[in-house]
């Protein structure tokens, strides 16, 4: 993906397919989120950053349901979420979000297909349907061949693609990553990221990155920085 113009500003969240106001989330005294406010835009890949400790996994595990905030509102596609019970979040991550973590979370026992196919298979999809969808994401992904490999037999790369396309198959709204190239050298995380970025183009995804890479950063169309648990606004990227 190369966009035309790079925006480091917060994305208005009045039509945005998900969104979050006034976050708070609290860790005994400390506050992880101090009030933050973003929207994410439909097919929008977004890239949150910011020092260590200033509240970026926490806000990914917030938006996604992981974690339920303190104080505040989350939307998604105009849906209230953040009062969801815990059984509801646990069906909207399988249904309407994907997830890939820096060390990909593959099922080690699982083949690859398997993998992929899992979100399907947890939603209640057949498994020979399952199956064959998971297939034609591992060869879009460039997997092909691969489907019969678990986590073990796959280089870095192929394991975070196997992610990917688990991420992916449902046809997620928003696809969260937290540290995607983290554990990949410099070469295979631009190859791991351009994969992710242009399937989730493919399928209408919107995508939210927590990354410590600048480069990574830099190359999608808008960066929101963190600051003490607050999105920061009018800051240069530096």
């Amino acid at each position: 993906m190369n966009p035309l113009r790079r925006n480091t500003a917060p994305a208005q969240s009045g039509h945005a397919v998900l969104s979050g106001r006034g976050l708070v989330k609290r860790y005994g005294t400390q506050h992880a989120l101090a009030g933050a406010d973003i929207g994410i835009q439909q097919g929008e890949a977004v890239a949150i950053v910011g020092p260590s400790g200033s509240g970026k996994t926490t806000l990914l595990h917030v938006l996604a349901g992981i974690l339920k905030p303190d104080a505040g509102e989350i939307f998604l596609a105009g849906q209230r979420i953040d009062q969801f019970s815990e059984k509801r979040r646990s069906e909207l991550r399988r249904s309407e979000f994907g997830f890939v973590f820096q060390q990909g979370m593959l099922v080690a026992e699982l083949t690859a297909e398997e993998n992929v196919a899992l979100p399907l298979l947890l939603g209640g999809t057949a498994r020979k349907q399952a199956l064959s969808a998971a297939r034609e994401w591992l060869t879009r992904l460039g997997l092909r061949g691969r489907e019969g490999s678990r986590p073990g037999e796959l280089s870095g790369g192929q394991a975070q693609r196997v992610a990917i396309a688990r991420a992916l198959t449902h046809q997620p709204k928003v696809i969260f990553a937290d540290e995607p190239t983290g554990a990949l050298d410099t070469r295979t995380g631009k190859e791991t990221m351009d994969a992710l970025l242009v399937a989730a183009s493919d399928a209408g995804s919107s995508v939210l990155i927590v990354t410590h890479d600048r480069e990574l950063a830099d190359s999608l169309p808008r960066t929101v920085i963190m600051r003490d648990g607050r999105i920061a606004t009018g800051v240069a990227v530096a």
